[in-house]
């Protein structure tokens, strides 16, 4: 087993310093929301009161969503909140080292990080595995996913982009995927990151775990707002409205990448509402520079560094006139450079 020499610095895309960006393609969001549905639900939400502490209804609407006993149901604050909880807890239960996918969200690192956790460079040293498909940064499959969850580890995959999923699927059997923890944040595809709430589904036969799990999080890890975004994320309506922009995305998408390899990027295969991209830079000119350049237009990209891609970006799928802007810009950008 080999340690990690180093843990990628934690960053994020969107706001920033600057406020909220005129053309943010730093996150993946679903550009079409937010979901009428689901924002009404989420504005009509009674935050006079606290939620129900054991979140019963919630946790049996998304059990019949999925078609689990609702034992295995566990809430969460948000993606981030359950990665540092479930690593937490592979401590506790002894964990001697997690294995991380080899681009990846910074979040898993910094969890392993704050418990001095190692790093192992191979998944079967590792008691605590992490995967997550379609990927960030590349929205791509996760390679030899089901060998993952062989042994006696804790397995999550994080879901975040499956309901954003624009082509394939999922390489796991129904049987395969029982082995992990499932963890879903449906912000991201209602358009509604800023409501903050996450939803894990637990294997079968986890119940010691899960009732470990339960027990180290605060109460009422999710409020009255983010109750009411999952609840409206098991509707019919909602669901109905998820499906019809997923069509639209794959439009923008395909009309994206052409803009972007007009430029002269070069961009990489991706299944899900976003892609990674080689820009061209400018002669003389940094990509922290041209992102900078870029950022003082409005336009936001997303560095992908801190994913253990440098020199590239990703972009999520914006529509058409946040597309051009983007055009624009470089071509505004390359001109003064030359």
């Amino acid at each position: 087993m080999a340690e990690s020499p180093a843990f990628p610095t934690r960053s994020h895309g969107g706001p920033d310093s600057e406020g909220v960006p005129l053309h943010d393609f730093s996150t993946n969001g679903n550009t079409c929301g937010p979901c009428p549905a689901a924002l009404a639900m989420v504005q009509l939400a009674d935050a006079s009161h606290y939620p129900d502490a054991g979140y019963a209804a919630l946790r049996r609407q998304l059990a019949a969503f999925h078609e689990v006993d609702a034992q295995r149901v566990l809430l969460a604050g948000s993606a981030s909140e359950f990665i540092f909880r479930i690593t937490a807890l592979a401590v506790q239960r002894g964990a001697k080292a997690v294995w991380l996918p080899p681009h990846s969200y910074g979040d898993y690192a910094q969890a392993a990080q704050a418990w001095k956790l190692p790093v192992a460079a191979h998944a079967q040293h590792a008691q605590l595995r992490w995967a997550c498909d379609p990927s960030s940064p590349l929205g791509a499959a996760q390679s030899r996913l089901a060998e993952l969850a062989e042994g006696a580890a804790l397995c999550v995959l994080d879901r975040a982009y499956e309901p954003l999923r624009l082509e394939s699927a999922l390489a796991l059997s129904g049987a395969a995927l029982q082995a992990f923890w499932q963890l879903w944040t449906p912000n991201k595809a209602l358009g509604l990151t800023g409501v903050r709430a996450a939803y894990v589904i637990a294997p079968p036969h986890a119940g010691d775990v899960v009732v470990q799990l339960d027990s180290l999080a605060p109460s009422w890890p999710v409020g009255a707002h983010g109750v009411a975004m999952l609840q409206a994320w098991t509707t019919p309506e909602v669901q109905a409205w998820l499906a019809a922009s997923l069509a639209t995305l794959r439009e923008w998408k395909a009309r994206q990448i052409a803009l972007c390899e007009a430029m002269g990027w070069t961009c990489l295969p991706s299944a899900a509402n976003f892609f990674c991209a080689r820009p061209l830079l400018p002669h003389g000119m940094s990509l922290p520079q041209l992102l900078a350049e870029l950022r003082g237009q409005g336009i936001k990209l997303r560095d992908t560094t801190s994913f253990g891609l440098p020199g590239q970006v990703r972009l999520g799928v914006l529509a058409p006139a946040a597309q051009d802007a983007l055009h624009n810009a470089w071509q505004h950008i390359i001109r003064k450079a030359t």
